[in-house]
């Protein structure tokens, strides 16, 4: 009888180790010199893609000679008297054709494909003043996306208010990742100023990781985070597997119980 009940308790243990693997890997930026990789870490601008909508206002001292260059004109610059409000033209927006041009009123079609939103503001004001004295250009990204695929808690495309957005603050739109999300091995995916689709992979717990080209999100990258081996391997063995260990784990538990009564 003694014998029976080792068997039941050394099945019972080996049960519960298969079936509670620890996790690793778990912690992001584990490398000791996190603190000397991240202040190195420089944002170096989007370039300007197609498809992009760019939000361009166009001002300058005198309001009516300026009234040309933006689409929005149906609101005065400046105040009303009537009503002693500032009111202001809304930015216009431009679209980003697929080969690389934007339409803008007066000065008409100009490439802007792999610009940064600096380089463009200078390239518009210099041809502005042309036409006008002291002209003064802001620039925006209205549609900036990505989306977040895989082991995360809230998957999809994600549209963030900033431009300057890290690959953890991504994650942080969908939620961070899952339990089981791989994060020694994140796949990027992001289309090349040549129209050819990149994809790398990126190793989150490395804090070198902030050195990456990589690190900085662009507009319309994907990030897709792969299941880990322990899920890999629960997905790719038999569905009934787990029911297979409740299955034995109650069968363990009846045969001890059994054995506790007949031994009264």
């Amino acid at each position: 009888m003694k014998k029976t009940n080792i068997i039941i308790y050394l099945m019972m243990v080996s049960v519960i180790l298969l079936s509670c693997k620890p996790k690793q890997n778990m912690v992001y930026l584990s490398n000791h010199n996190m603190q000397d990789e991240v202040s190195r870490a420089k944002f170096q601008g989007l370039h300007i893609q197609e498809g992009d909508i760019l939000l361009i206002l166009v001002s300058a001292l005198d309001e009516l000679a300026v009234k040309p260059f933006n689409l929005n004109t149906a609101n005065k610059v400046g105040s009303d008297s009537s009503t002693g409000i500032n009111q202001y033209v809304q930015p216009s927006e431009y679209l980003v054709s697929e080969e690389g041009y934007i339409y803008i009123p007066v000065m008409g079609n100009i490439y802007v494909k792999g610009m940064t939103q600096i380089q463009l503001k200078q390239d518009l004001e210099s041809r502005l003043k042309k036409y006008l004295t002291d002209p003064m250009v802001s620039i925006s990204l209205k549609n900036f996306n990505v989306s977040i695929l895989g082991e995360v808690k809230d998957p999809g495309q994600k549209e963030s208010v900033s431009q300057k957005i890290n690959v953890f603050q991504a994650l942080g739109l969908a939620g961070d990742m899952t339990d089981f999300g791989d994060r020694t091995n994140v796949k990027l995916i992001r289309t090349g100023e040549d129209g050819v689709d990149q994809v790398v992979n990126i190793d989150l717990t490395r804090s070198d990781v902030v050195n990456s080209p990589y690190y900085y999100m662009k507009q319309n990258d994907i990030l897709y985070v792969q299941p880990d081996k322990n899920k890999q391997v629960q997905a790719n063995s038999n569905p009934n597997r787990a029911l297979t260990f409740q299955i034995i784990g109650a069968l363990l538990t009846a045969g001890t119980l059994i054995i506790a009564l007949t031994r009264r």
